[in-house]
């Protein structure tokens, strides 16, 4: 992917969408730089992959690091559609992310406002900025239609 300007919560509901129509949860992650060059974006393929850590915002965070030679990405925001689970809140941690920016709240499997609460922990070294609901109507209409589709 090469590095250019786009709206990254757009990007991200694009992934999100691309995911749910490979029959993926639609969760969709975009990492940034602080300008607001697009370095990876991605969608949840953790069926595709047979790998149940195969989140949007894993996935994005590793391209992201890999294309910048380095573990850490202390001056890039990550933009998810819904709120991380504890998994990717430890994660966004540990790549040093400057600011998280997500959509939809997760009331039941959430680990930044709701659930585990990850960066709130004593344990968690580095607390990125949070802002939460960017585009929130949308990133839970994705969730509430792929589910209702497949739930009767």
């Amino acid at each position: 992917m090469t590095a250019h300007r786009e709206d990254p919560m757009a990007l991200a509901l694009r992934r999100a969408a691309d995911a749910g129509a490979a029959g993926e949860i639609p969760v969709g992650a975009v990492v940034c730089t602080a300008a607001g060059v697009v370095l990876a974006a991605a969608g949840n393929r953790t069926e595709a992959d047979h790998d149940a850590a195969a989140h949007a915002e894993l996935l994005a965070l590793r391209a992201a690091a890999v294309r910048r030679g380095s573990p850490r990405l202390p001056d890039c925001d990550l933009y998810v559609t819904l709120e991380p689970c504890p998994m990717c809140a430890h994660a966004i941690s540990l790549f040093r992310i400057r600011r998280l920016i997500f959509g939809a709240y997760d009331p039941k499997g959430g680990g930044v406002d709701h659930g585990a609460r990850v960066f709130q922990a004593s344990s968690c070294h580095h607390r990125p900025e949070i802002i939460g609901g960017v585009r929130e109507q949308e990133a839970a209409a994705l969730l509430r239609d792929f589910f209702r589709d497949r739930r009767p």
